[in-house]
C-alpha cells in the first residue's frame, strides 16, 4: 500500500466532501482505539473543524486513558481541532430502570450493549446538529464489509465512511504513519460496549489478521470443505458472522408496490 499517497487521498476526499456538503468540518467519538485515532488524525488534516467527543458510559479505565492521550496529541498538533466529554453513565442507567429487563442475561447484555452504542450515535448527531458537522464513522473493512462487527444505527450510523475500504492491517499502517500513540498502538482492538477492557477477538473468537484472510478467502470463492483445523474453524467463524449480519451490510429493504395496485 502507499500510504503517504492513501492519506492524502482520503484527506482531500474528506475536505471536498465537506466542502460540497456546505458544512463546517466533522464530530467523532473518540474512543482509545486505532479506528477513531486514524479517522480523528485524518480528519484534522483536512483544517477544517475537527469536535472530538469522549462518551464514557461506565468505561474501562484503559480506553479512558488512551481517548485522552489521543485528544491530547492532536490538539496539539492541529489548531482545528477541540475536544468535549459528555458523560452518558446516567444517562444509560436512566434507561435501564425504564425499559423490560426480561429475557436471556446473554440477550439482554447484547442489546444494553446496542444501547450504548445507539446513546454515542445520538449525541454525535446532536452536537452535528449544533455545530453543522458531518458524523464521521471509524468503520474498517473487515468489521463493515467482513464480520458486520458494529451496531446497526449505533457505531453504524454515520454520514460518512473515510476508512471503510481498509482493512485493519492498512489502518494500523496509517495510524504507524500518522504517529497515533503507541499506547493505542499496541492496545488489543475492543469496541468497549460491554464496561470491560474484553477485545473484538475475545467476542469474535479469531483475530483480525485471521479474519483478513478468512474475508480473502471468501473472496475467492473458497468454502470450509477447503480447510482444515484452525483454518477451518476460522472460516467458519467469519462466515457464520458474515451470514448473521448481512441485513447490516446492504440497503433497507423496501417493499415495493406493482404500480398496478396503485
Amino acid at each position: 500500500m502507499q500510504t503517504e499517497k492513501v492519506v492524502d487521498h482520503i484527506v482531500k476526499w474528506l475536505k471536498d466532501y465537506a466542502t460540497k456538503a456546505g458544512v463546517n468540518g466533522f464530530v467523532i467519538g473518540i474512543s482509545g482505539g486505532i479506528d477513531s485515532a486514524v479517522t480523528s488524525t485524518l480528519c484534522a488534516k483536512t483544517g477544517l473543524d475537527l469536535l472530538c467527543i469522549e462518551m464514557p458510559i461506565h468505561q474501562a479505565a484503559s480506553h479512558v486513558t488512551r481517548a485522552q492521550e489521543h485528544i491530547t496529541q492532536l490538539k496539539n498538533r492541529f489548531a482545528n481541532v477541540r475536544d468535549s466529554r459528555v458523560d452518558l453513565t446516567p444517562v444509560f442507567e436512566e434507561f435501564i430502570t425504564e425499559v423490560s429487563n426480561e429475557g436471556k442475561p446473554l440477550v439482554i447484555d447484547m442489546a444494553l450493549a446496542n444501547t450504548r452504542a445507539r446513546l454515542r450515535m445520538t449525541t454525535l448527531y446532536y452536537h452535528a446538529g449544533l455545530f453543522g458537522l458531518l458524523v464521521a464513522g471509524t468503520g474498517n473493512k473487515v468489521e463493515d464489509f467482513g464480520v458486520g462487527f458494529y451496531t446497526k444505527y449505533g457505531d453504524g450510523g454515520v454520514d460518512l465512511s473515510p476508512i471503510a475500504d481498509l482493512l485493519k492491517s492498512e489502518v494500523y499502517k496509517i495510524g504507524t504513519y500518522l504517529e497515533v500513540p503507541e499506547s493505542i498502538m499496541n492496545a488489543a482492538p475492543s469496541d468497549g460496549l460491554f464496561g470491560d477492557a474484553r477485545s473484538d477477538e475475545d467476542q469474535i473468537g479469531a483475530s483480525y489478521p485471521e479474519l483478513e484472510w478468512a474475508m480473502g478467502m471468501k473472496d475467492k470463492g473458497k468454502t470450509e470443505a477447503d480447510f482444515e483445523g484452525r483454518q477451518k474453524q476460522v472460516f467458519q467463524i467469519f462466515m457464520r458472522y458474515n451470514r448473521a449480519n448481512t441485513h447490516k451490510m446492504i440497503p433497507i429493504p423496501i417493499c415495493e408496490i406493482p404500480k398496478k395496485l396503485k
